[in-house]
């Protein structure tokens, strides 16, 4: 049975990478999906994909940064499917400087992405769930949320406040029907990663190899599914063992 059948589900960082994998699994498990994306050439062409085969899908290009943009993703769901049951607010970006050259403006753009976009977004996909009775709302994190890395300070300060956020978000919301958690992913193989670093990192994760797009993507939906209707406010690691050493 299709876990997701006939859900309406946001997808930010839809274009590509684990965006990209969870949209092809929704849709495989018989949701409507909205791909987000800065990248307009690669959203549209995703977009004509999955139209082609079969599925029912919009591209909507935003920058989860922009008030105005962000209320625009809602407003243009709503119109079209006339609700939003699932949200995955995974867009996010990546830097390493080390911290003694790190600007104030580079500090500031990295937070206003991977943590001030993952607040606006969340807002806005919990004020349409509470039209409707509710929703699941799956945030990315990482597992350097939860652990230090030397040269990511913003990275890492970003991701600790995604995991925080979620942990507020699921208690304030949990007795009306909406459930918040996170994925926290390790080192997963997608072209965020430049091939020279990949041996060192699989060198240095225990279970010896990069994770997949398809294993988040896996992850996701039970998050995004009745299968965790007990989990709010919690996150979910999947990092190869990373972070139990």
């Amino acid at each position: 049975m299709s876990k997701l059948q006939d859900k309406v589900a946001i997808i930010t960082g839809g274009a590509s990478g684990i965006g990209a994998a969870t949209a092809k699994l929704f849709v495989e498990n018989g949701a409507k999906v909205v791909i987000v994306d800065l990248n307009e050439e690669k959203g549209k062409a995703f977009e004509q994909e999955l139209l082609g085969k079969g599925a029912e899908a919009l591209f909507i290009k935003a920058n989860i940064t922009n008030e105005e943009e962000v209320q625009n993703i809602f407003s243009t769901t709503v119109e079209k499917y006339g609700r939003v049951d699932v949200l995955f607010n995974n867009a996010g970006i990546g830097r390493v400087t080390p911290t003694e050259e790190l600007s104030y403006s580079e500090w500031r753009n990295t937070v206003n992405v991977d943590l001030d976009g993952v607040f606006l977004v969340a807002q806005a996909g919990i004020k349409e769930m509470l039209k409707t009775g509710g929703g699941s709302i799956i945030n990315t994190a990482s597992m350097y949320g939860w652990v230090g890395s030397p040269g990511s300070a913003a990275y890492n300060a970003s991701k600790g406040g995604v995991i925080n956020l979620t942990r507020s978000l699921g208690l304030e919301y949990a007795t009306r029907g909406i459930r918040v958690n996170a994925l926290c992913p390790g080192f997963i193989d997608t072209p965020i990663i430049p091939e020279e670093s990949k041996e060192a990192l699989r060198q240095i994760t225990p279970m010896q190899r990069l994770g997949q797009a398809e294993e988040m993507a896996k992850a996701v939906l039970f998050m995004a599914s009745d299968d965790s209707s007990f989990m709010t406010g919690n996150t979910l690691t999947v990092d190869g063992g990373y972070t139990a050493q």
